[in-house]
């Protein structure tokens, strides 16, 4: 038997074409809240190490639309400040959200005070401790992992949060998938080195 798919498709079709998207979808409510569910452009792992007179994080340029390897040249590290770096695994675009809202609520506003000071790295952290914890609570959570490292007065900082709100400091990080094979390799480096004031090169 034969149909006309066409006329199917198009019997039901509305008139008022300014209230309506493709596919024939009204549009919800304005008071109505979207949160994201599953991460779409995604980045994999950071690693991070402290040693005697600095601290070094690293991470690929990959961006992962699910299982494509989509954008090759995304930067997953970025400087906020003199004095502290911001590195992310996980949704690219919440990324880029907390690096927008570093810089107009902590950098710009140290411009602003022209005092001759900076956030440093662990005040830097402790902020974007609680703004991770704060989406949680609003069941929007940001879907990073996220490893902030820094150098101050002579002080190398390595700390790590996530989508949770859990929070640590430590010699040394990874997060995704690197968390289970880079951070054994990572800590049994250090343990071998004596610690990390013993360390004054990585090749």
């Amino acid at each position: 038997m034969y149909f006309d798919t066409h006329k199917l498709f198009h019997e039901q079709q509305p008139t008022n074409y300014q209230a309506v998207k493709f596919p024939y979808q009204h549009e919800v409510a304005d008071d109505t809240k979207k949160h994201t569910q599953d991460p779409i452009v995604t980045g994999t792992s950071i690693l991070g190490i402290r040693y005697k007179g600095g601290v070094m994080l690293c991470s690929d340029t990959l961006g992962s639309y699910g299982s494509l390897a989509r954008f090759r040249s995304l930067n997953r590290i970025k400087q906020v400040g003199s004095y502290s770096l911001v590195a992310a695994s996980g949704e690219y675009s919440d990324f880029q959200y907390i690096i927008d809202l570093l810089e107009r609520q902590v950098v710009d506003k140290d411009y602003c005070a022209d005092d001759n000071t900076e956030v440093p790295p662990n005040a830097l952290y402790q902020y974007l401790v609680r703004i991770m914890y704060n989406r949680r609570n609003q069941f929007n959570p940001l879907w990073n992992s996220l490893v902030v490292a820094g150098y101050k007065n002579g002080k190398p900082f390595l700390g790590y949060t996530d989508l949770l709100g859990s929070n640590f400091i430590d010699e040394t990080m990874a997060t995704g998938y690197g968390a289970y094979l880079a951070k054994p390799i990572l800590r049994k480096f250090v343990d071998e080195k004596g610690g990390v004031d013993n360390i004054v090169e990585l090749n």
